[in-house]
């Protein structure tokens, strides 16, 4: 049997659509949706592990390496990201500034709590089907870099997936 005949395989490719379903569904500040959801094909995966291994030979960063091995072999990848908006919320300052209007160049903290939810309910989805997975900040900063999902998304995390006897995201060095 094929990869693409596989069972899992296919339960995989619905574990990363009911991920994506849960993210998007998940509560937002203000009823306002800024998040991105994406599912990499073989050429994107392809392209962002080589980026993971770039960054991680050029600025020695180990865990970047690590990641892209367990990209590499992963069945699938769901990234998720934010596009950045002021939400205009009286009196906050969460980014720092006294308010929305005096923002120049802070994250709107709401915008990345949305996303903190939305992928606390994607990795929810996972557990809930056994699927192995891992939330990773290093696969969202090179889909960010690529630009995979979009200009302007400046914040991300992924999930590569996978469905085998060992959680390959788990005894990790």
């Amino acid at each position: 049997m094929s990869q693409e005949e596989s069972p899992e395989l296919e339960g995989l490719k619905t574990v990363a659509n009911l991920m994506a379903l849960a993210a998007r569904t998940a509560p937002k500040a203000k009823g306002v949706d800024n998040i991105v959801i994406k599912m990499l094909d073989d050429s994107q995966r392809r392209k962002l592990v080589e980026t993971m291994r770039r960054i991680g030979k050029e600025e020695n960063i180990a865990f970047f390496l690590r990641d892209a091995e367990n990209v590499e072999g992963a069945a699938a990848v769901v990234v998720l990201g934010t596009r950045l908006q002021k939400l205009g919320l009286p009196h906050c300052g969460f980014c720092g500034f006294k308010d929305c209007q005096s923002n120049t160049t802070g994250v709107c903290a709401f915008n990345v709590g949305d996303l903190g939810i939305a992928c606390g309910s994607a990795a929810a989805v996972a557990a809930r089907h056994h699927v192995d997975t891992r939330t990773m900040f290093s696969i969202g900063r090179c889909a960010v870099e690529l630009g995979l999902l979009g200009p302007e998304v400046r914040v991300a995390y992924g999930f590569p997936l996978s469905a085998t006897g060992k959680n390959p995201f788990f005894d990790r060095h």
